[in-house]
């Protein structure tokens, strides 16, 4: 007996992901537990996990994000497609807060830096200047904070439970940002210095108008990503009870 308890403890052992660190429910100090997992998965994913088919992790792009300022025909109006993000994938989990019975887990992030590339379209009047064109966009967050808020349930699949998402909401800020155009329609460098220089002296203002597009964007982008994670894992992989 004793010596088939070992094997299956062994065998448990070896089918226990090595991107994974399992937590025990009953632990009194399991967001401690959880917020440790969840950075030991975050390194991992840096270098890529071939069994979850991620292989580079960056950039992250998102398809397009809308600017709007302002109404009326010559209300400013700015698309940026292609959009590229390095440096995401250096986040830290700063804590999460957690509700193991009814599935319910809202983590907190700090990302030092993302640097943000992207081309964009404009069309309007912006400080009185006719911006309509095109060129490059790039843009330097510092000091972002993000918290996500996630609520699964529990299905069985062929004898194993699974979790499944149910909702994701996510909310984020930025301590200081420099962003700017270059390359624009016609090199009219006149209107390039006049729109970097209200783009800086406005960059948290406009963030805040960007941030409705930005957060669709990343929420769907971060739904399949936790979907293809939770389908792939077995939930008593992740928690223990």
């Amino acid at each position: 007996m004793l010596i088939i308890c070992i094997l299956c403890t062994t065998h448990a052992y070896y089918m226990q992901p090595y991107f994974l660190h399992p937590c025990y429910k009953s632990d009194p100090n399991v967001n401690q537990c959880l917020t440790y997992a969840a950075n030991h998965l975050a390194v991992h994913m840096r270098r890529g996990i071939p069994e979850l088919e991620i292989a580079d992790v960056e950039p992250i792009i998102l398809d397009e994000i809308n600017l709007a300022l302002g109404s009326g025909p010559d209300g400013y109006r700015a698309t940026f497609k292609d959009v590229k993000a390095y440096g995401v994938s250096n986040l830290t989990v700063t804590g999460i807060r957690s509700d193991i019975d009814s599935l319910q887990f809202q983590l907190s992030f700090f990302i030092p830096r993302i640097q943000v590339r992207a081309k964009y379209r404009s069309s309007g009047v912006l400080i009185m200047v006719q911006a309509s064109g095109g060129g490059d966009y790039w843009g330097k967050y510092e000091g972002v904070k993000a918290k996500v808020y996630i609520r699964a349930s529990k299905q069985d699949i062929d004898g194993s439970t699974y979790l499944a998402l149910e909702d994701l909401k996510m909310d984020f800020s930025v301590h200081d940002i420099q962003m700017g155009i270059e390359n624009v329609h016609n090199n009219n460098a006149v209107i390039e210095a006049a729109l970097n220089l209200f783009i800086n002296s406005h960059s948290q203002e406009l963030l805040k108008e960007m941030k409705p597009s930005i957060k669709k964007k990343l929420i769907s982008t971060m739904h399949s990503f936790v979907d293809n994670l939770f389908a792939r894992i077995p939930y008593n992989l992740w928690i223990i009870e």
